[in-house]
């Protein structure tokens, strides 16, 4: 995940966003819950403090993506489409996506072969090995 890249402070995700503008990249609803329940399993520590200090600021400064009807028909549509293949994916994975898909976003993933298994879905990786 790249916000997770990010709060690790992984310089090819950090460079990447920096030469984005802020209108330009969105974290969708679905990721913000990700993380809230990683960082909440996490023991209480000075890493964990140090990573909700980095999750607070990219909050501070990403725009967000909504969950709206739009986002849940395209869910719907995604995961019928996927269990008709008999492919599955995580809900979450496929809420991800949905955000994208009704955005019409690139969604900025590291498990690209896993996500293009959805039709349609622009995918970008920023990833370490791919600089």
């Amino acid at each position: 995940m790249v916000v997770s890249a990010l709060m690790k402070g992984e310089e090819t995700a950090v460079t990447r966003l920096s030469l984005c503008r802020r209108d330009q990249v969105f974290l969708p609803q679905p990721v913000l819950a990700e993380i809230a329940f990683g960082l909440s399993k996490m023991p209480e520590s000075k890493r964990k403090r140090s990573l909700e200090q980095r999750f607070l600021a990219i909050l501070k400064n990403v725009g967000r993506v909504e969950w709206t009807d739009s986002v849940s028909e395209q869910f719907g549509q995604i995961k019928a489409g996927l269990e008709a293949r008999g492919t599955l994916l995580e809900d979450f994975d496929v809420a991800i996506s949905a955000h994208a898909l009704a955005h019409g976003h690139i969604l900025v993933s590291e498990n690209l072969r896993h996500l293009a298994r959805i039709p349609d879905l622009q995918l970008e990786s920023w990833a370490e090995s791919n600089s």
